[in-house]
């Protein structure tokens, strides 16, 4: 049966790394696949997970299944984390949280979840957006259409025409929202934004629906959540996928959420209780370790402290290299403006560059990004950063 399987083309941005991890070019840099790295160019582990590790060790008494939506404390914790301890949702108990494979096992789902109770709901997505979310709906079985937001030519939001896509969605249909670090672009709404793209969603009865990959990476942790809170006013419903990969530099532990959030607290608890089928029928209940480490971590004021700061450093480091990028290109006599990448937040940048171009920093200087000219900035060095910079003046 499987000799008549054809091959299936590379992962966009997957293949490129292990196409990376053959090509020969002793100065080679990779700046496709989403992965923090440091100064040195290694992904580290924080100092903080190291220490919930070394707790959960010692303390480790079991390795029971986990209830299908995960324990209780991780919910709590991440719930927290998205609107603040003292937020309404909390006090009227109208969000429910599942534990899930990352971000993307929350996006999956979710979209079951949609697919099995609107199948007529069609899942609206930025254009662009990150290139795994029209496969997560689609297979699920949803349709995907795309609103507005990004103008290639000045490399902004284009707000009038993303108010006025989403002034075209049918009420039931979804929305998906990027909370902050928009990916690819880097671009994400002000809070004036943000409060108009609320009004439009409310006005036209669409659900929407955030994707929220890097909460910390942009402004701050609370910063991060502004448009989560805008859109989260009293009796609104919403869907919020969580990842911790980057934010907890928990990439290979694959934890993230997914929190569902209802007009009261008897809707939550039926809608959590479809999406604990979906889970069931999926993976059945998540892994331990990481859930168990973000929940130490977010309980415990000694670890938090510390993992803020940590991510404050993380941060802090990008957005340096964001500034660093922009400046040695215009020393290396680039005539191309480029500012536009020290005002994005995140780890990614559409630099603007040409398939063509990428094409050719691939195969003549071993750089990898992908095709549509998306950068990971964190994946830049002080030690590489000039030998980056001469291979894009070379194919400007």
């Amino acid at each position: 049966m499987f000799e008549s399987i054809p091959m299936a083309k590379p992962d966009a941005i997957l293949g490129l790394t292990e196409a990376f991890k053959k090509d020969p070019n002793p100065s080679k840099i990779n700046l496709s696949v989403g992965v923090y790295k440091d100064n040195t160019g290694n992904t580290p582990i924080f100092a903080s997970v190291k220490k919930a590790e070394e707790r959960l060790l010692a303390a480790e008494k079991s390795k029971s299944y986990l209830s299908i939506e995960g324990s209780k404390e991780y919910g709590d914790a991440v719930q927290a984390l998205l609107f603040g301890k003292d937020h309404e949702i909390l006090a009227s108990k109208r969000a429910a949280t599942a534990h899930t494979p990352g971000g993307t096992g929350g996006l999956r789902v979710a979209a079951d979840f949609l697919k099995a109770h609107f199948p007529g709901a069609t899942v609206w997505l930025s254009d662009p957006t990150w290139p795994n979310h029209p496969n997560v709906f689609q297979a699920a079985g949803l349709a995907c259409k795309t609103y507005p937001y990004f103008d290639f030519a000045t490399n902004t939001l284009t707000f009038d025409k993303l108010l006025e896509g989403l002034r075209a969605v049918p009420k039931g249909d979804v929305v998906l929202l990027h909370a902050c670090c928009h990916n690819p672009t880097g671009v994400d709404p002000t809070a004036a934004q943000w409060k108009a793209i609320a009004d439009v969603l409310a006005e036209r009865g669409a659900l929407p629906f955030f994707d929220f990959a890097y909460q910390g990476l942009a402004k701050g942790l609370s910063e991060d959540a502004a448009g989560v809170l805008e859109l989260a006013r009293p009796g609104v419903e919403m869907l919020i996928a969580s990842s911790f990969s980057k934010n907890f530099g928990l990439y290979n532990e694959r934890v993230g959420a997914l929190t569902v959030v209802a007009g009261n607290s008897d809707p939550a608890e039926k809608a959590m209780s479809q999406i604990k089928s979906c889970i069931r029928a999926n993976y059945s209940n998540p892994s331990f370790h990481g859930g168990a480490i973000v929940t130490t971590i977010l309980n415990d004021p000694s670890l938090r402290a510390e993992w803020e700061g940590e991510v404050t450093a993380m941060r802090n480091r990008i957005n340096g290299m964001r500034k660093t990028f922009v400046e040695t290109l215009k020393a290396k006599g680039v005539g191309r403006d480029f500012s536009f990448i020290a005002g994005q937040t995140g780890m990614f940048s559409f630099s603007g560059l040409s398939p063509e171009q990428v094409e050719r920093l691939k195969k003549e200087y071993g750089i990898y990004i992908v095709g549509n000219g998306r950068i990971n900035v964190a994946g830049m060095t002080d030690s590489n950063v000039g030998v980056l910079c001469d291979a894009i003046a070379k194919v400007l």
